[in-house]
């Protein structure tokens, strides 16, 4: 410990020189790391998807999701499963055990699911590889009055979303809204009947007659030539010139049996959006989902070139991409407030030191704590892989990083205070911070070793806290780096030679006043204990009455509001309902920039959300621009004073982060939930009314409601098994016939170049 303490001081500058190099690397691992504002705290998760139109959520439960559950049960490291089922649609949400391997974790369910048979030619799929915070870009299509919502959806799917997908780092990107194209057929029935058709007859004849073919090679003189049977279906025209029967030479052409045209998929969703700018009522939009454990930082730079890059050289001139939602913009917010913190942290720190010490270089070798610290924390940050947030940066108390650095100066202050125009004997220097030494060293690791039980929790909770502790752990780690190794040669170089040393009267004054006010206590602890036991009981109250929250309300910028109108109400009907309140919020409420409502779902499943269900995303201006006093609690108040006021809508306030967390970790939108089990879905549908109902009574509860809708209206047809064994018709038609009918059905595809 002498040897080491003598050279740290003898070789100074060296050491001063290395802590430089490390507040270089440090930067460059702050360059490195993986910033967001929320932890992910989510599980590792799996989520089944199936989708078979039309048919009714209880035919989805009984005959796609129980056969998935039971294959899935007992899939080691399981810890839950839940399913939800709509309308059309299966979602199946698995969540496995801390530690489980993302990767080995959807294996096992691809492995469980492929055995599974279900009817329908139902495939199941899993969605991809992200988390509740991996959706870090929302972005809609704008294009002028010649553009379609049909052209506007095709370039999104086929140019848009290629180019985003091929970024590193990018899990998926889906759409939502718009028209996918279709080559329909409006089959006449009295058409079918006159030539003697079925429905089978048309299918057939299509799926037969949209094929290409390979003949191999044939030589021709020195020539090889590849042949190829080309029967695919290019256009309408090709489709209506399939012949679907021939009768006495006759042919009958697919043509004649109704009407040919361009159709699309059968709408799930509509998005709609309206900002400064413009104004959409059915529109197209992407989001743009991060691959799981990925820096969104990098990803979010590398999506903008792509856009920037497709807006100046790909996309016509009319139609540009208009980002609504980037995460970009929280994780700069988190930055600035990290930034701010640091800078006020680092002015107070000064300005007491200076106070109390009295030499603004004493106070500005201490406050280079603080900076040194955290530029520590950050590369043993990068090093072990350890992502930086608003909640793990902003525990890192600057009064416990200096602490150390202080008594270290203090040691020095008080030997030079002894005889101020003397030079230091660095001997002498020395053992009085060898003296300091251990008791600085052991302080910072029992606060260090406290933050140990938080390495014990498990599942969320873990996720939540492990990165704080790291965080103030590895920050601890520097500043006591720094008081032990740097700041002792600082110390001694400031002061080494003689010089006037300030003497602070008020502190002098307060010194004496406490060794007066300790003598007296010393010879009455009583009083001490009394007052002990006061503080004591006052935190026990409080523990029990101060109120309690998992997750702190982390401010996103934004408000996301969960809709629900009335069940069974129509796609059309929900989207004006849609307008409506999109246009009231941006309208009456000058704080918001934009509104986007999503009614319904998207195409690819991602939540079992019906045509009655409207999601919310508005933007907010900064709150710089608001009148003075206003906060976002004031605003969402006065939104939901004049949404109560409007027919039909039932709300649900939250942010769009923490939404997406809540419905991850609970299955539910809210932060609290209850959920009513068993088999009588009105007995619990009874039950849960009656639940909601006590809770709305209780003070502070607001926006309760039943996250489920009641049956929705259904059009039923019962087959007579005596008619059908009359007409020697099979259960199988009829059930054909009805989808095909009402519905429609995709019998092929049409290959158009890469489309």
């Amino acid at each position: 410990m002498d040897r080491f303490i003598s050279y740290i001081l003898k070789r100074r500058w060296l050491i001063a020189s290395i802590f430089l190099v490390l507040c270089c690397f440090g930067i460059y691992s702050w360059t490195r790391l993986s910033i967001d504002a929320y932890p992910d705290i989510a599980d590792v998760t799996v989520q089944v998807v199936t989708q078979v139109p039309g048919l009714a959520a209880e035919e989805m439960e009984q005959q796609i999701s129980i056969p998935l559950e039971r294959a899935l049960n007992g899939i080691p490291s399981l810890e839950m499963m839940r399913s939800v089922n709509a309308f059309g649609i299966s979602i199946v949400v698995l969540v496995f055990e801390d530690g489980t391997e993302d990767y080995w974790a959807r294996q096992r369910v691809r492995e469980c699911i492929g055995d599974v048979e279900l009817p329908y030619d139902a495939v199941p799929e899993l969605n991809p590889l992200t988390s509740p915070t991996g959706e870090i870009y929302r972005y809609v299509l704008t294009g002028d009055e010649s553009v379609s919502l049909r052209e506007l959806t095709d370039i999104n799917q086929w140019t848009v979303i290629p180019a985003l997908q091929r970024i590193q780092g990018v899990a998926s990107v889906s759409n939502f809204g718009g028209l996918t194209t279709q080559y329909q057929i409006e089959l006449d029935p009295a058409a079918l009947a006159s030539y003697d058709l079925t429905l089978d007859d048309v299918k057939a004849a299509i799926e037969e007659n949209n094929s290409n073919a390979g003949g191999s090679m044939i030589a021709v003189g020195d020539v090889s030539y590849v042949v190829r049977g080309v029967g695919l279906i290019r256009d309408l025209e090709d489709m209506g010139g399939i012949v679907v029967k021939n009768e006495d030479g006759v042919p009958v052409f697919l043509k004649d049996l109704g009407t040919l045209k361009y159709g699309n998929l059968e709408r799930k969703g509509i998005l709609g959006y309206v900002d400064d700018e413009v104004s959409i009522s059915d529109g197209v939009e992407g989001i743009v989902q991060m691959l799981r454990y990925q820096n969104p930082s990098k990803v979010l730079d590398q999506v903008h070139k792509v856009v920037d890059d497709l807006n100046e050289n790909q996309l016509p001139d009319n139609v540009k991409i208009k980002m609504f939602l980037d995460r970009t913009q929280l994780v700069g917010t988190t930055l600035n407030t990290v930034e701010h913190t640091l800078l006020f942290g680092m002015l107070l720190v000064i300005g007491i030191l200076l106070i109390f010490l009295g030499s603004p270089k004493s106070a500005l070798a201490v406050a280079l704590t603080i900076p040194i610290s955290l530029l520590v924390a950050f590369i043993l940050m990068n090093i072990t892989s350890v992502p930086a947030n608003l909640l793990s940066l902003g525990a890192i108390d600057f009064g416990i990083l200096v602490d150390g650095a202080i008594v270290m100066m203090e040691t020095i202050l008080k030997l030079k205070e002894e005889d101020p125009y003397s030079y230091l004997q660095g001997r002498t220097v020395a053992q009085h911070v060898k003296e300091v030494a251990k008791p600085i060293f052991f302080a910072t690791v029992i606060i260090i070793v406290a933050y140990m039980p938080l390495f014990a929790f498990e599942r969320i909770e873990k996720k939540l806290f492990t990165p704080m502790a790291f965080t103030v752990g590895y920050a601890l780690i520097g500043a006591l780096s720094v008081a032990l190794i740097l700041i002792p040669g600082l110390s001694y170089s400031i002061y080494r030679k003689p010089q006037k040393i300030y003497q602070n009267k008020f502190i002098e004054r307060l010194t004496a006043s406490y060794k007066g006010w300790t003598g007296s206590l010393l010879g009455k602890p009583k009083k001490v204990f009394i007052g002990i036991a006061a503080v004591l009981a006052a935190v026990v109250v409080m523990i029990i009455t101060v109120g309690k929250d998992f997750l702190p309300n982390l401010d996103e910028g934004g408000i996301w509001i969960q809709v629900q109108t009335p069940p069974g109400i129509s796609l059309e009907k929900s989207t004006a309902m849609a307008d409506e309140f999109r246009n009231v919020l941006k309208n009456e409420f000058e704080e918001v920039t934009y509104v986007t409502t999503q009614v319904g779902r998207d195409d690819q499943g991602a939540e079992a959300f019906t045509s009655s269900h409207i999601e919310v995303c508005v933007g907010l201006k900064p709150y710089s621009q608001w009148k003075f006093g206003k906060t976002k609690e004031d605003l969402v108040e006065e939104m939901s004073e004049r949404i109560s006021k409007m027919p039909g809508y039932k709300v649900g306030f939250s942010q769009p982060i923490i939404d997406m967390v809540m419905d991850q970790i609970a299955g539910s939108h809210s932060d609290l939930a209850m959920k009513v089990y068993g088999e009588d879905l009105d007995e619990a549908r009874r039950i849960a009314e009656d639940v909601e109902r006590v809770i709305k009574e209780i003070k502070g509860a607001v926006d309760v409601l039943i996250d489920q809708e009641p049956p929705l209206p259904q059009l039923k047809v019962s087959v007579d098994r005596d008619k059908l064994a009359y007409y020697g018709v099979n259960a199988a038609d009829v059930a054909d016939l009805i989808e095909t009918a009402v519905g429609g059905k995709a019998v092929s595809e049409v290959f158009i170049g890469s489309k």
